[in-house]
């Protein structure tokens, strides 16, 4: 008898992605980016949501045809954004439709669960020792989110999220592809910025840090850097970017180790894959940071698999 597998789907913004786990290790890993048309900032939910639908089968499709289909013992999707009651947003409607079909074909358990937690358990991949702490932080950074969250084990699930601070306008990541799109660079524009910023010959450019406490503003910083747009070079403006991320983030770390205690802090979303970004925290908050591999720090499904076979060794412990 071979191990239990979950599988797991995940239909983000901007990512189609299909993952499946023995809940040790990574068995199928596989994801499609959506399109999005060069010189746009984002796609309309419902050409999204079609575009999920014309990429998930194909992928589906592969995974099955790796696995055994007798060791499936669930299906695990991301039906919503995060935990919270109200949070829904129609693209990942393909995903949930096609885990309930899934699921019921082979006669297996649906497990739903929410985009942020499959970031969470995705980057504690290789931070497991995390899962045995009482509770920790993590900040989850992406086109979507700028959320600090306080992470503490569940009964009834592998930890339960609570969100204590926040953008209060722009994410980290909606920060980062408006001034890259703004500078010519394809959507999204994280990689190529980054690539842009490693090149500064100077690193003067500095964009106001908006913090309060936990919570955060990028919109001052973003109006201020389109304004320098043709007054800097491209690569110094790409760099005051990260160097304003990084000194706005540290922030909100201090605050929440003030407010909670020195906790580790998990670092994770798509905008913490900057492997720059990494170096700059590094340097400036002098707490215990974690960062999940850069592969699995874009959307991907692979959290979302692990979630399931969390919950599911819950349910036989």
């Amino acid at each position: 008898m071979h191990s239990p597998l979950s599988i797991g789907i995940d239909t983000s913004c901007y990512t189609t992605s299909v993952a499946c786990t023995d809940g040790k290790s990574i068995v199928f890993s596989k994801g499609t980016m959506l399109s999005v048309a060069f010189g746009d900032r984002g796609l309309r939910q419902s050409e999204g949501l079609f575009q999920h639908i014309r990429q998930l089968s194909p992928l589906l499709c592969e995974l099955l045809s790796n696995v055994d289909k007798d060791d499936v013992a669930c299906v695990s999707v991301s039906a919503s954004p995060t935990a919270a009651p109200d949070s829904y947003m129609p693209v990942f409607l393909a995903g949930l439709a096609q885990a309930e079909t899934l699921a019921a074909a082979l006669g297996v358990p649906l497990i739903r669960t929410d985009h942020q937690s499959g970031h969470i358990r995705a980057a504690l991949y290789g931070n497991e020792t995390l899962l045995g702490r009482e509770r920790f932080l993590a900040i989850h950074i992406s086109g979507g989110t700028t959320d600090l969250l306080l992470v503490e084990p569940h009964r009834d699930a592998p930890y339960r999220i609570d969100r204590i601070g926040c953008s209060t306008d722009l994410h980290a990541g909606q920060f980062v592809d408006r001034v890259g799109v703004a500078l010519g660079l394809p959507f999204p524009a994280g990689k190529h910025l980054e690539a842009l910023a490693r090149t500064a010959a100077q690193m003067d450019v500095k964009l106001a840090s908006a913090v309060k406490g936990t919570d955060c503003s990028f919109s001052g910083a973003e109006s201020a850097a389109q304004r320098l747009l043709h007054t800097v070079p491209d690569a110094e403006l790409a760099y005051g970017v990260y160097d304003c991320l990084a000194r706005t983030l540290s922030k909100m770390f201090d605050h929440a180790v003030q407010t909670y205690g020195r906790l580790p802090i998990l670092v994770c979303g798509g905008v913490a894959s900057s492997g720059l970004l990494r170096t700059m925290l590094g340097k400036r908050f002098s707490g215990e940071l974690y960062f999940g591999k850069p592969e699995l720090s874009s959307d991907n499904a692979v959290g979302v698999a692990f979630l399931g076979a969390d919950r599911r060794a819950l349910w036989t412990n």
